[in-house]
């Protein structure tokens, strides 16, 4: 390395690298070991001497959306002001800067104050596993005050740990859809409200015994409708896609009538996929098919395939259309606003789900947005769990036009 006099002081500094990238996987990001042999020489190229030559470096490669820079700096700026924020980060190498003053640190992002959290010691942990022991056990993983704190936390604003007692409680927010009563009839008992008197099932029963009258009921038959997901995974919604891929398994899991699929480049059918019971055997068979995860975005083109090859085959009987994107659309040969149409030919209801609005000035002044937004009966956020929970209180009221929250 330049600038690297010794083979210790190089092995000392790779070291450091390798403890900033465990802080950076602790706080959300995906940075493996492809990263940090690219960091290593993203730092050999440039040195050490300059404090900003070291973090622009280390951006460049080691992140890859804009919206993770303000963790990566947040951890850098923590990391290189106080090395020991982990025991394991060594202090021998990391240049001085000077000239910083006694300004007031910017407050950290809930994530990354997890994540550089130094492990509790043996005996605190031997405290807290008799404490444990002496406490009453309770059924519930979580308290009430945790689930209603839960309730309206915006995913992209969850620790680690928050995240994954979110994804948890996501598998068990109720069905977005009401039993549609059909034509078809069913038998019922004599104590059912619904019930009616079925006469010709009454007349079969007398003619087989003609010594009894017991008439025989029938009520109108009822099932849930097919659910039609089709969830962006494009960079911009990468975070909020994991959750939901969550909460679309639970609903697989419940209402065997569920259809996922998921586009960003390309569109894939990852229903099969998600129908394995464990979540984490489910959203992994779906990752290996997925493989536009984190990528662009062709809203236009995928909703087209989903019109010629999809459509026809799983929006029928009154089928809800849950489209969960932001609308930032990238496909410059498609247009969006005819393949909105033909969507809304197909389906009985859409519902298009945005974790933009979950700003209170949101206006629709992307292109996709105004494309899409005129063909959906609602317009409902998706940013935490009570947005979830809505669904259902929003798919129940009457088709109506789209305002900025959905309502009508």
């Amino acid at each position: 390395m330049a600038g690297l006099p010794t083979r210790s002081r190089a092995s000392l500094i790779a070291d450091n690298v390798v403890h900033f990238s465990r802080v950076l996987r602790r706080a959300g990001l995906q940075v493996g070991p492809d990263r940090v042999l690219a960091a290593l020489s993203a730092l050999e190229a440039v040195g050490i001497e300059r404090r900003d030559d070291v973090h622009a470096a280390l951006s460049a490669v080691m992140i890859d959306r804009h919206e993770q820079q303000a963790i990566f700096d947040a951890a850098f700026d923590a990391f290189w002001r106080d090395p020991k924020l982990l025991e394991q980060l060594m202090t021998a190498l990391l240049p001085k800067v000077t000239g910083r003053g006694d300004k007031l640190n910017p407050p950290r992002p809930q994530r990354l104050a997890e994540a550089l959290a130094p492990p509790r010691a043996p005996a605190a942990r031997e405290s807290a596993a008799q404490a444990k022991e002496d406490e009453i056990e309770f059924e519930a993983a979580l308290t009430f005050s945790d689930r209603e704190r839960l309730q309206g936390m915006d995913f992209e604003t969850m620790t680690t740990a928050e995240f994954a007692a979110a994804r948890r409680l996501a598998e068990e927010v109720p069905l977005p859809v009401q039993p549609v009563r059909r034509r078809r009839h069913e038998a019922a008992t004599d104590h059912d409200p619904n019930a009616r008197i079925d006469l010709r099932a009454t007349l079969q029963r007398m003619a087989r015994q003609p010594h009894t009258l017991l008439p025989a009921r029938t009520r109108p038959r009822t099932e849930l409708p097919a659910i039609v997901v089709l969830l962006d995974v494009s960079g911009s919604m990468e975070r909020y896609a994991r959750l939901l891929l969550h909460w679309v398994h639970g609903l697989t899991r419940r209402h065997l009538r569920v259809h996922t699929l998921t586009f960003g480049t390309r569109l894939t059918n990852i229903t099969r996929a998600l129908r394995h019971r464990d979540p984490d055997v489910a959203l992994e068979h779906a990752a290996a098919q997925v493989h536009d995860w984190k990528g662009g975005t062709r809203i236009a083109s995928c909703l087209d395939e989903f019109n010629r090859r999809w459509a026809r085959r799983l929006l029928g009987e009154n089928a809800a259309l849950l489209l969960i994107t932001d609308g930032l659309d990238r496909d410059e040969h498609g247009d969006l606003g005819r393949a909105a149409v033909q969507l809304k030919r197909h389906a009985h209801r859409v519902v298009w789900l945005n974790p933009l609005l979950r700003y209170e000035g949101f206006e629709p002044r992307a292109a996709g947005v105004r494309a899409i937004l005129p063909h959906v009966d609602r317009f409902l956020p998706v940013h935490n769990l009570q947005s979830l929970a809505d669904l259902g209180r929003a798919l129940r009221t009457p088709a109506g036009r789209p305002h900025a929250h959905g309502l009508s």
